[in-house]
């Protein structure tokens, strides 16, 4: 049997992230994954979308400024700069872990190194910190590499984790993905889609939780981008076992 710590999507949450770890008892004061991670009795998920924070005021004082202005390319380069020292702490965590923490590819993650969409949010915030033609600054090679290896999903014990959703298509971050509405919509208006795939349960994130962790019993499912609501998802799975619980920290 194996506990797995599921948590939905950072970015920029490196404060929030770490404390959901150490809360799981996978991270120690340092930084450093415990041992039970390192053995493999405990394996980490995360399920994606590492950088890009959610709003104008994160970014403001992430920055050192009154009002974040996404077009000052001075501005841009310090966002970036404080994203990169915090991927590189993460990468080396990650790598001390020896193959037992995963973390999936998020569409923001993808966007960061192929700049092939320009992502911003409702309010008119774009993204484009790690565009260099946009002002900002690319991703170091070392970090790009490293990003560019995650996984678009990972399965134990046939439960399913990907970033937002069951079906390959919701894995591949392209024009169908930016403008079907299933993509966030899902597990709203078609949760039997889990089922349908043949996985036991399904963990997931790309869809704010304002209300915290949503978990569908009946469906088997839950999302879990809820990290912004100080929540993880903890799951004991074997062959014969699948329990979970909500954990707040």
């Amino acid at each position: 049997m194996i506990k797995v710590v599921a948590v939905g999507d950072v970015h920029g949450q490196w404060a929030e992230l770490w404390r959901a770890l150490r809360a799981a008892m996978a991270a120690d004061a340092m930084c450093e994954p415990t041992l039970p991670v390192v053995e493999g009795r405990f394996q980490v998920v995360v399920i994606g979308d590492l950088v890009h924070f959610k709003d104008f005021e994160t970014y403001a004082r992430i920055v050192g400024v009154e009002y974040y202005d996404p077009a000052d390319q001075e501005q841009l380069k310090r966002a970036a700069k404080a994203q990169i020292r915090e991927l590189y702490r993460f990468k080396h965590y990650v790598e001390r872990a020896k193959g037992n923490v995963t973390v999936i590819l998020g569409n923001h993650d993808e966007a960061a190194l192929t700049h092939q969409y320009q992502l911003s949010t409702r309010g008119g915030l774009h993204h484009n910190e790690f565009n260099e033609e946009r002002g900002g600054l690319a991703l170091p090679e070392e970090l790009a590499v490293w990003m560019a290896s995650f996984p678009r999903e990972k399965v134990f014990y046939g439960v399913q984790f990907a970033h937002a959703g069951p079906l390959p298509g919701m894995q591949i971050f392209d024009d169908f993905f930016y403008h079907d509405p299933d993509t966030k919509q899902w597990w709203q208006h078609k949760p039997q889609l889990v089922e349908q795939t043949g996985y036991r349960f399904g963990v997931y994130g790309h869809t704010v939780m304002e209300s915290g962790i949503h978990v569908d019993k009946e469906h088997r499912l839950a999302m879990i981008d809820a990290l912004s609501r100080h929540q993880f998802l903890e799951l004991f799975l074997s062959e014969e076992r699948l329990d979970y619980r909500v954990m707040e920290f």
